[in-house]
């Protein structure tokens, strides 16, 4: 393919979105807004993700040691709780110092003829996934000096729930919008063509290809597909971080993702999805035209 057809091409390809100017900004319009609602609840995905990981991380086990192990025995069973797979990391806790920890939030009064013999060591247990949470804990209760071991199911099952929830409100919502732009796009494409009909059945009558006849709505949608991800893009830019901080910041959970780590992955997945449903949107369309 010579330089000078790629360049009827895009000559063609431009002046057909300026011959129906209103039509063509009023899609790039609609897919921009599609693109942003999409690439906003992909955003919001992102940083839910991200707090329920860091929500899973802080979730631990409870295991109280027997009280009847020496100290030196209840210490040593930190090598066989950290041989478990599912341990990240097992923290000790004294008898002293979770007296000392208790007698810091009661009354000096009532600690009065208290010894720390009256507590139990104890292990702070953090798991490296916490959906074989479940197993960890039998293989913890099945450890000889395990007097009791406790773990909140609850809080699990409620993290594991808003991470499945948000993900499927998600995929259905960019499925959605996907579906939507890409009718916008026929739609817009549509209406080049009719307008162009004539100009299309000369072209046909003297020996003109499919393809030389179909290239130029296909720049056409390429350039309107790729200028509507150009301006999600930069839409959802300004939007995440002028206000994704005043919105996640005061919850005191987990700062959001900052966009620095987050614009290549998002600038590239908007101009493909523009670029893909211009292009897909203008061969559907014009496929049919020339068929007929």
């Amino acid at each position: 393919m010579n330089r000078h057809v790629v360049r009827y091409y895009f000559t063609e390809g431009i002046r057909g979105i300026f011959l129906h100017a209103f039509s063509s900004f009023a899609a790039v319009g609609v897919i921009t807004a599609c693109l942003l609602i999409m690439g906003s609840f992909t955003l919001v995905a992102v940083n839910v993700q991200e707090l329920v990981t860091e929500l899973e991380q802080r979730s631990d086990i409870n295991l109280t040691v027997d009280e009847n192990l020496s100290d030196s025995m209840a210490r040593s069973m930190g090598s066989r709780i950290n041989e478990i797979d599912n341990v990240m990391r097992a923290d000790f806790t004294s008898r002293e110092e979770v007296f000392e920890a208790f007698a810091e939030r009661t009354d000096p009064l009532l600690m009065v003829g208290l010894s720390p013999d009256i507590f139990q060591h104890r292990y702070r247990i953090y798991l490296v996934d916490v959906q074989f949470a479940d197993e960890t804990v039998n293989l913890l209760k099945a450890l000889p000096g395990a007097a009791e071991v406790e773990f909140d199911r609850g809080l699990l099952e409620t993290l594991l729930s808003i991470r499945q929830v948000v993900r499927m409100v998600s995929v259905a919502m960019i499925a959605a919008l996907l579906i939507v732009s890409l009718f916008i796009m026929q739609n817009t494409i549509k209406l080049a063509t009719f307008e162009r009909r004539e100009e299309i059945a000369v072209m046909r009558v003297v020996g003109a290809t499919k393809g030389f006849i179909r290239n130029p709505f296909v720049v056409e949608g390429f350039i309107l597909g790729s200028m509507a991800g150009l301006l999600a893009y930069l839409a959802l830019s300004f939007i995440y971080s002028r206000f994704s901080s005043s919105l996640l910041e005061p919850l005191e959970i987990i700062a959001p993702i900052s966009f620095s780590e987050l614009w290549l992955p998002v600038f590239a997945a908007f101009v493909l999805t523009g670029f893909l449903v211009g292009v897909f949107g203008s061969v559907l369309t014009i496929r049919k035209y020339l068929r007929a």
